[in-house]
């Protein structure tokens, strides 16, 4: 993904604020960010307007930049369709997942399935064989479909015999129904638990060894500080923790920063992009976009760090959290990336017990 310079991050702030004071439009704005990155500096602008209530001036910033947009990177675009749609409102417009169906169809897009495929086989390379039954702990099941199928393709491989137990783990009590039935099905006879909440909420509930525990797009729900203090109370109960994550800046930097609106820019801009390129009705693709996708969005936008809902951290940040938290009881098996481009990557992390 692409970064600001220091001197860039301060132009940006100045640049913006004289926009402000003086209610200047995208036409009369003599400021120049590098050519590639001026559809997110008229993105920057026209969030902070709009998240200042000032919503007709952030719909034309934002207008400004859907003008110049390319690249598969179109957010200025995709928001203001929202804002539209939301009569001019910046703001939430429900609980992430409190319907499944946009997730569920989120994880069709092909770059979501393929980068899953990948996802498992590095798991296989990297798991060592399991002779006794597996205990498993999905943190943020979802819909169940992923723990289904790598549990399948770990059989397959000869890394997972029988199956001791599934503990399935999610906020969602809509989630957790439907990931139950969908493991159910795939795994006849298996023994199934599941636990309503967050990983935070339970961590210290927990009871014995996992051999695997799997957080797929789904512990990057705390802050970095958040995620030390509860990674030290699973610790004790992991044999194996796999993480697969997006690469992305929306941990550290604070409430409308620079750094913090570029890096939503290219990881949202993609993942919108991704959506909508997939063969499926545009309601359904709209629906997922503006109650899954702009859920998101919106509360990176407008909520300080502490409140807002998610916080996907960068690669080599993950790395060094493992690295501090886990070492010398765990060492890194796996670090590969599962889809890599310019602006927007998902990756694989494993941890095993030595």
């Amino acid at each position: 993904m692409l970064f600001l310079s220091s001197t860039e991050k301060k132009q940006w702030v100045g640049w913006f604020n004289e926009i402000r004071a003086n209610n200047l439009a995208p036409g009369q704005s003599p400021y120049a960010a590098r050519n590639n990155l001026r559809p997110a500096f008229d993105f920057y602008c026209g969030t902070m307007l709009a998240a200042d209530g000032n919503t007709a001036a952030g719909r034309a910033w934002m207008t400004a930049g859907a003008m110049i947009e390319d690249d598969g990177l179109f957010l200025n675009t995709f928001l203001a369709g929202f804002l539209e749609r939301r009569a001019g409102r910046l703001a939430m417009p429900e609980q992430v997942f409190a319907d499944p169906r946009p997730y569920v169809h989120f994880t069709t897009v092909p770059i979501m399935r393929e980068s899953r495929l990948k996802f498992m086989e590095q798991c296989a390379h990297s798991l060592s064989e399991r002779k006794k039954p597996l205990r498993m702990l999905d943190i943020g099941c979802g819909d169940g479909g992923l723990t289904a199928r790598l549990l399948q393709h770990l059989r397959d491989a000869g890394r997972v015999g029988d199956i001791g137990e599934i503990l399935l783990v999610d906020p969602s009590a809509g989630m957790l129904e439907l990931a139950r039935r969908t493991v159910e099905g795939a795994l006849p006879g298996v023994k199934i638990n599941v636990m309503r909440g967050r990983i935070e909420e339970i961590a210290g509930r927990l009871e014995g060894m996992f051999d695997l525990a799997v957080c797929s797009l789904s512990y990057h729900h705390m802050t970095y500080e958040q995620k030390i203090a509860h990674l030290r109370e699973l610790k004790p109960h992991l044999d194996n923790l796999i993480l697969f994550e997006l690469d992305a800046n929306n941990d550290l930097p604070e409430l409308h920063t620079p750094e913090l609106a570029l890096s939503i820019y290219q990881s949202y801009a993609r993942l919108t992009d991704f959506v909508f390129s997939h063969d499926a009705p545009v309601e359904v693709a709209q629906d997922c976009v503006d109650r899954f996708l702009m859920t998101e969005v919106v509360s990176l936008l407008t909520q300080a760090r502490g409140l807002r809902n998610d916080y996907h951290m960068l690669r080599r940040q993950w790395l060094e959290l493992f690295e501090q938290e886990l070492r010398p009881e765990f060492e890194c098996r796996c670090d590969s990336s599962c889809y890599d481009d310019e602006y927007f990557a998902l990756f694989t992390i494993h941890y095993a017990r030595v």
